[in-house]
């Protein structure tokens, strides 16, 4: 779909049921990331836990590093009445509710080893949530309306991520992290009554066997030239980003001295406003210059804004310079993801697009799991100077596998 889509368009045609039901569950998928993220990390940095055990708790997103193993088994089983992907939509919401009002119960100075594991469940629940809903965006959009509905599904779960990111800091600020995660928790409402309520799919037939659902998606994309260096690519890519922005929470507030509040609003709004519109920049500059180039220039924006942050720490506090890092920061990033959703989208056979999509976002989010633990080691042996130069080193080897991919990328391209 070629034509360029416009937030007017998007928000009119949002009155098509399908539409509506994909902006609803895409704020559903997106709510829960930053609560065992971003948000649990400014909660942590708040009550100054040691900046080496807050690294640690990245670890609680392997799940999303990981959901395509158990991505063929929400293939395979059908656990309720409401069809294949609206049963487990609703079954993986209710569990988020549970495991997110769960850790409201819990405090860092007595609870923080439990406060690790309900985090761990959120993510898994999460990312469950999330193969569900991409399967389910996948089969009840026409061709016609897949672009429209994927913009209506960013809007979604950006919106959510404001409320759960920036909402969520400035309501513990008011009113203590209880009363933030409770709310969250409530949210998680909206994504289940859409899941009983939402338009139902004509449903592919099952897999016939488990060996059908697990092995064939993996066997069709290991067999294609260049498999592996594809899957390596989709690691580094945005290594340097998931790098810089695994403990950027914890650096303005614990380093820099700014309040939740100044960081929720700066960091989680204004940046989420500036990634929004890097993704609708991106993917209009994607039409003219290509999947390839688009991935390459992009690339590079987000390895050089990463350098702000290392000039931040060198000024030291500054409200100008924060809006301004923040804004370059995410707009690029957004322009990044632009492009790379559409490499994973032009990499998946859509023979197999839930167990395959699942597999190449999971391997998309190693980086800003694993890279958690050592980056607060780093930061306590080298400052955060020269920590953040290290984040834009560790760009490099994506952009020149990508350079080494540029004929294979060819043929995916949008042009």
């Amino acid at each position: 779909m070629n034509e360029r889509i416009t937030l007017v368009e998007i928000l009119y045609q949002a009155r098509n049921p399908r539409l509506l039901a994909i902006l609803l569950l895409g704020f559903s998928s997106g709510l829960p990331l930053a609560l065992s993220g971003g948000t649990l990390q400014a909660w942590l940095a708040d009550v100054d836990v040691d900046i080496r055990a807050i690294g640690w708790f990245s670890l609680a997103g392997l799940p999303y590093t990981l959901k395509f193993i158990w991505a063929p088994l929400m293939d395979r089983f059908v656990p309720g009445k409401l069809g294949r992907r609206r049963s487990w939509m609703l079954l993986t919401q209710i569990a988020l509710l549970i495991s997110i009002c769960s850790m409201a119960l819990l405090t860092p100075d007595s609870h923080l080893k439990i406060m690790g594991i309900v985090a761990f469940f959120i993510a898994f629940f999460s990312a469950s949530q999330d193969i569900a809903f991409d399967a389910y965006r996948t089969d009840i959009l026409p061709a016609n309306e897949r672009g429209l509905g994927a913009a209506v599904s960013v809007a979604g779960y950006r919106l959510a991520m404001l409320l759960s990111g920036a909402g969520a800091l400035i309501v513990a600020d008011f009113y203590g992290w209880k009363s933030a995660y409770l709310i969250m928790g409530g949210l998680m409402m909206v994504g289940m009554l859409t899941s009983l309520f939402c338009y139902q799919p004509q449903e592919e037939s099952v897999p016939a066997s488990l060996r059908a659902a697990v092995v064939e998606p993996f066997v069709e994309f290991i067999k294609r030239p260049e498999a592996i260096a594809l899957l390596v690519l989709i690691v580094l890519y945005k290594l340097g980003d998931a790098f810089a922005g695994t403990l950027t929470t914890a650096f303005l507030i614990q380093s820099l001295d700014f309040s939740t509040s100044e960081v929720g609003v700066v960091n989680k709004g204004f940046g989420l406003f500036a990634t929004l519109f890097g993704i609708f920049v991106g993917g209009g500059l994607m039409l003219k210059i290509g999947l390839f180039q688009s991935l390459l220039w992009f690339g590079l924006l987000q390895a050089i804004t990463n350098l702000g942050f290392m000039l931040l720490s060198i000024v030291g506090k500054s409200y100008v310079g924060m809006m301004l890092v923040i804004g370059l920061e995410n707009l690029s990033g957004g322009m990044g993801t632009a492009a790379f959703v559409a490499l994973l989208m032009a990499l998946c056979n859509h023979k197999y697009t839930a167990t395959q999509f699942a597999l190449l976002s999971a391997l998309s989010a190693i980086g800003r799991v694993f890279v958690g633990p050592p980056s607060g080691e780093l930061v306590a042996i080298v400052g955060w100077t020269l920590f953040f130069l290290v984040t834009f080193v560790a760009s490099i080897p994506g952009l020149l596998l990508l350079l080494k991919l540029k004929t294979q990328l060819y043929q995916y391209d949008v042009n």
